[in-house]
């Protein structure tokens, strides 16, 4: 339909009272033309849309909700620096339950605090400070599961631990089994879970030692984890990871045979790197996802978080004890870290164009980067006491709570700010591929 000019129907002897009919078709035709081209954001607050001049938002003393930046600004989220942020921690362990004893870090004794101190700033815009009560609107009525390996449980209790701002959540978990734990926030019918799968496939553990001490894994890269896969077609968003567990020996098999492995020692195999295997196990797990029927909802993938330990292997006394970030200019991706991030970014892109022909949403939460300049936020031996009878090496590979983890819901929240405009767009655009298959 093409709409024609209006004139206002006002002379110079009308009044509004004498014409009611006319004045409410005028103002009914103008909100029309205003809010229609907005349709696509109208799922989400006012506040989440507005413009804002300010170069961040905040959750602030008095629980205000502050205007945030314009959703539509094209900004490459994950290419920037850290920064000073004074304001920082939103939480301590003394306010916040969900903290992993081994990331604990300022009950454990670590002696500084400026890690916990910053922020991370893109260089082409400004990225919001986690508003806890924006999230849970955002995500009201529904979803978020985190699929990996205890980092990834690690991002969970840092939202946990952010959100405890506005509410706490109740454990509503179907099992004792804490890998697979379930949590609500009943003012907002908001369910988060964690759903353990450290290689994401189907895989067992065939020796407690291993060639390293540290166990020898049997992994079917062909064949689906069932303890996550069956579970996820009710979330909304999954947020899949994975990494730290292919550095250890592991037996690769593929159509119930052994097709090599990764540092196994074992005569007559040959030795594919883990390279192979992390390959194969994000191929078939987002095949997983894309093989759901009725699955409905946005797959993030969590890159690589790198770790930091320097002066020797994570088992031969390697440790992490540099208190303040690098520079972007003072180190770069390479070797592992690099074939690591690669891997998983590839198979990713391939599982995006797979899943768009069945209108699935695929989106990178591309931590990499900015956690790789930050060899400081690691708990290294501030995960227990010193006085402790345990065996625990160094951990340069989680992060302390409050910490530079907390920043990945920085991002997280920003891009489902963003979502409402980027899910209309590519649904547009699958309709518009539809209709080209159909002629």
């Amino acid at each position: 339909m093409k709409l024609q000019s209006i004139e206002l129907p006002f002379g110079k002897n009308q009044s509004l009272h004498k014409s009611p009919k006319i004045v409410l078709l005028v103002i009914f035709t103008l909100v029309f033309l205003i809010v229609i081209p907005y349709y696509p954001l109208l799922k989400y607050p006012l506040y989440l849309v507005k413009n804002s001049s300010e170069p961040s938002s905040f959750y602030d003393s008095n629980d205000e909700l502050i205007s945030v930046q314009s959703i539509n600004k094209k900004c490459d989220l994950f290419s920037g620096e850290w920064i000073p942020n004074p304001d920082a921690p939103y939480y301590t362990n003394t306010t916040c339950w969900a903290i992993h004893e081994h990331q604990n870090c300022m009950k454990y004794g670590r002696p500084d605090s400026e890690f916990m101190k910053w922020r991370w700033k893109p260089h082409e815009c400004n990225l919001p400070i986690f508003n806890p009560a924006q999230f849970l609107e955002v995500v009201r009525g529904k979803s978020l599961a985190f699929v990996g390996d205890s980092v990834g449980r690690n991002q969970m209790q840092s939202l946990i631990c952010l959100l405890s701002r506005v509410e706490y959540p109740i454990d509503v978990s179907y099992t004792p089994d804490e890998n697979f734990k379930r949590w609500r926030y009943m003012s907002y019918n908001f369910t988060l879970a964690t759903l353990w799968t450290p290689h994401l496939v189907k895989g067992k553990e065939a020796d407690n030692n291993g060639p390293t001490q540290t166990g020898l894994f049997n992994l079917y890269l062909d064949e689906f984890d069932e303890e996550w896969t069956t579970q996820v077609e009710e979330f909304d968003y999954l947020i899949i990871s994975a990494g730290h567990w292919f550095f250890r020996p592991m037996v690769y098999y593929e159509n119930h045979q052994i097709v090599g492995c990764h540092y196994c020692l074992l005569d007559n195999v040959t030795d594919l790197t883990m390279y192979y295997g992390y390959r194969k196990a994000f191929r078939t797990a987002f095949k997983a996802i894309n093989s759901l029927k009725n699955y409905k909802g946005i797959t993030f993938l969590r890159t690589f978080a790198p770790s930091h330990f320097e002066n020797g292997l994570w088992n031969q006394g390697g440790n992490c004890v540099r208190t303040k970030p690098f520079r972007s200019n003072e180190i770069k991706l390479d070797d592992q870290n690099l074939e690591l991030y690669m891997a998983q970014v590839e198979e990713f892109r391939k599982a995006e164009k797979e899943g768009k022909k069945k209108g699935l949403r695929y989106r990178l939460l591309d931590t990499t980067q900015a956690m790789l300049l930050r060899p400081d936020g690691h708990p290294s031996r501030y995960g227990h006491w010193p006085h402790e009878n345990v065996t625990l090496y160094n951990d340069c590979v989680h992060w302390c709570l409050p910490g530079p983890i907390d920043t990945w819901s920085d991002f997280l929240l920003e891009m489902l700010k963003r979502e409402g405009v980027r899910s209309h767009e590519e649904k547009l655009q699958y309709l518009s591929d539809r209709k080209l298959q159909v002629r």
